[in-house]
């Protein structure tokens, strides 16, 4: 004689149904994050080139005012040209630096707010909300 509930347990229709119910919301968890994470490393990477780009220009200055314009310009006219970077929440500091003259200082600070990792599940680690790269480039002939 056969329990009643004994064919129930021996059925595995819908197990597929089951671990993809279950397994779904993990794996888009682990996307999203990917996904964010991707973005938000893309605009890091994208201010340390920003700032690398710009103090190579700083060559071409002969002294430190037409450095400083000629860095400060670039940043204006380039900034927008990173996808992930938008310029209004772009700040710099820019200037030979003080500790050795022969050295110039390019500093980018960037407002990552607008980015999507925010919008994550809060108990996941997050990075700061402010990405922060500079560049120094030795001044030739000095």
């Amino acid at each position: 004689m056969r329990r009643p509930g004994a064919s129930l347990l021996n059925d595995r229709r819908g197990t597929a149904a089951i671990e993809f119910a279950i397994l779904t919301p993990v794996f888009l968890l682990l996307l999203t994050g990917m996904l964010a994470y991707g973005i938000y490393f893309g605009a890091a990477h994208s201010v340390q080139q920003l700032a690398a780009d710009a103090a190579r220009t700083a060559i071409a200055g002969l002294n430190q005012a037409e450095r400083n314009s000629l860095v400060a310009t670039y940043l204006a006219q380039n900034a927008g040209d990173y996808p992930l970077l938008n310029p209004a929440r772009l700040t710099h500091t820019i200037g030979d630096s003080p500790a050795d003259p022969a050295q110039y200082v390019v500093r980018l600070s960037y407002d990552a707010t607008d980015l999507p990792i925010w919008n994550l599940y809060p108990p996941l680690p997050l990075p700061g909300k402010t990405i922060a790269h500079g560049a120094t480039i030795r001044r030739g002939g000095l």
